[in-house]
């Protein structure tokens, strides 16, 4: 699934998360989406298989690089911020409001960066059941 069109909300975390939320849907769903989908030897002749897999490669490759855009994006807005917030704390080192919403600010980074980490065991785990239950219907192409 990839992002709504009307972009993403960065400025509040809870919102971020769950757009992330929908957005691991494929993920979520993968084994129920393999088993009802790649047939077992059994069923072999009656469902194309590689075509099959070749679909959900797709799907996955594309979910994985919108999700990859949206978190790398809104990580890239929030240390703007923090980086803004830093200048104008140092511009003014006895606004105690300035100094609560710079630590809100970079708290909020290290969760939108902590999704980093669990985008990449999302991802992995994915193409750890779609290689298990494809790889022999079909080969993805090799990345560089």
């Amino acid at each position: 699934m990839a992002a709504p069109s009307g972009g993403v909300n960065c400025e509040e975390f809870a919102e971020f998360q769950e757009l992330l939320k929908v957005m691991r849907t494929i993920d979520d769903r993968i084994v129920h989406e393999l088993n009802t989908t790649v047939p077992t030897a059994s069923f072999a002749g009656k469902i194309d298989a590689s075509q099959t897999c070749k679909q959900l490669y797709e799907s996955l490759m594309s979910a994985h690089a919108s999700r990859d855009k949206v978190i790398k994006n809104c990580i890239a807005q929030t240390s703007a911020v923090v980086k803004h917030l830093r200048e104008e704390r140092e511009k003014n080192l006895d606004d105690l409001t300035l100094l609560k919403q710079l630590r809100k600010e970079q708290t909020k980074l290290k969760w939108m960066q902590s999704e980093l980490n669990v985008e990449e065991v999302v991802n992995d785990r994915s193409w750890k059941v779609f290689n298990e239950r494809c790889r022999i219907h079909f080969k993805p192409p090799k990345t560089e």
